[in-house]
């Protein structure tokens, strides 16, 4: 079901009808200015756009900013198998690193964590296990959960081997999981290795287009890094590329708990592969998500679980706007909805009023929409901190005041979990140990740059 609606970006808009298959664009009272909502067929998603204010200056120079908040919902009722409220199937491929440096507890521990996966599967998921070291292998292809006995035999039978080859690994479980590619499936990738690729292709770029193509795919790819010799940056950019996630276990023993969080997560995702194409009208150019004066801008966003938010902030500037209310953005949010199997588009109207009364254009902005942008450049400080302390070009004192700041302001936008995140982080500083300290951080620039949160 593609449910789209041709507009031209450049008129003036006033209201939009309902379309034929749901959506609807929410006239604005005088008192709602600037808020619009969308609603998807059947609510698997809600859409909210919101100016930070109503109206700006014309005729000169102005910026304004925009929040697009995505909740992923749920109702009640029964649609495509997967009953909201539940849990969604799975096509879930486990890629494990079984490097000669995973020998030992490590390993040990992550056999413990596939066999939990194992269990906590039901009959109509679909598993498959890939195994990597300087040699890749199948130890499990892509089946439905007949015989749990069997696969845990398996799983305990895995012993370590020698160098680590992470691209080909992970080609090979994209054959396993495109087999059961499914409008109904959440499709995911859980990654887990403790070390830099040594064999193999082994380079930055390559490595993370490769994460890129499998998103195009439409898998997921969450990336696990054990231990304190693996590539921070290569595996954040990687899940951030792929629209997974990004975790650092900087304890065996923690490896269990930490897949069994994220297989509950998938569990109840609700969406996937979701995009969002942003059109430039005259007169306007983008900042932030992506720097553009003109043409479509198209930004990848992360799957989404039942309960979560996104939040993106868009800003624009306005160099020379004449008098009037126009839409200045015209923007589409594609996406696969795991309710009803369905492929969905919605229509996006960003709008702005542009006047000459300083009184009008110089009100406040909106409170949420500010907040957004504050946890947009909390995740921006972090990601310069990071790399502050990678180049050199930032002492440990001063990265040590920086997280400081940042710490205090994602607890006063209600950020707690990236606050201890970065809790730890200090610490880990303090302890002299700048590498926990960067690969904490590195997972929460990552978690702060999706924009997802569960509230």
């Amino acid at each position: 079901m593609d449910l789209t609606q041709r507009v031209d970006i450049n008129q003036t808009v006033m209201t939009s009808a309902p379309t034929a298959g749901g959506q609807r664009t929410v006239a604005m009272s005088p008192t709602d200015m600037g808020r619009t909502s969308v609603m998807a067929p059947m609510k698997a998603l809600e859409v909210e756009i919101i100016a930070g204010r109503t109206c700006t200056m014309a005729n000169g120079p102005a910026r304004e900013q925009y929040l697009l908040e995505l909740r992923a919902g749920g109702g009640g009722e029964t649609f495509g198998g997967i009953v909201s409220g539940g849990r969604t199937p799975m096509n879930l491929c486990l890629v494990i690193d079984r490097s000669g440096s995973m020998e030992g507890q490590p390993l040990e521990y992550v056999k413990q964590a596939c066999s939990h996966v194992v269990d906590l599967l039901l009959p109509t998921d679909v598993l498959s296990i890939v195994t990597f070291e300087e040699m890749v292998e199948v130890l499990m292809p892509p089946q439905q959960l007949t015989n749990k006995d069997m696969v845990k035999a398996g799983i305990a039978r895995l012993q370590a081997g020698n160098t680590t080859n992470l691209y080909d690994g992970i080609s090979l479980a994209m054959q396993q999981v495109m087999q059961f590619i499914e409008s109904n499936r959440a499709t995911r990738m859980i990654v887990l290795t403790d070390g830099d690729p040594t064999a193999g292709i082994k380079d930055y770029t390559a490595l993370v287009n490769h994460a890129g193509e499998l998103r195009n795919r439409g898998i997921s790819v969450t990336f696990l890094g054990f231990g304190p010799d693996y590539n921070e940056e290569l595996l954040a950019g990687m899940a951030k590329k792929a629209g997974g996630n990004y975790y650092f276990i900087p304890q065996p023993q923690m490896i269990p708990e930490i897949f069994r969080s994220e297989l509950e997560k998938l569990m109840t995702t609700v969406t996937r592969n979701m995009s969002l194409e942003l059109k430039l009208a005259r007169w306007v150019s983008m900042r932030s998500p992506q720097q553009a004066t003109d043409g479509t801008v198209t930004v990848g966003l992360a799957d989404m679980e039942r309960g979560t938010t996104i939040q993106q902030v868009i800003d624009l500037e306005f160099a020379n706007h004449p008098l009037g209310h126009y839409r200045v953005l015209g923007g589409k949010l594609n996406y696969e909805d795991l309710m009803t199997g369905q492929h969905v588009t919605l229509d996006l109207d960003f709008e702005m009023e542009f006047s000459s009364d300083s009184a009008r254009y110089s009100s406040p902005v909106n409170p949420r929409v500010s907040q957004a942008a504050q946890i947009v450049a909390s995740s921006k400080a972090i990601e310069k901190t990071v790399m502050g302390l990678k180049t050199g070009a930032i002492t440990q004192m001063g990265a040590i005041q920086e997280l400081q700041k940042t710490q205090m302001l994602l607890v006063n936008e209600g950020r707690t979990a990236e606050a201890q995140e970065v809790t730890m982080a200090l610490r880990a500083l303090q302890s002299g140990d700048k590498g926990a300290a960067e690969k904490t951080l590195m997972g929460t620039f990552v978690n702060l740059d999706t924009g997802k949160s569960s509230k």
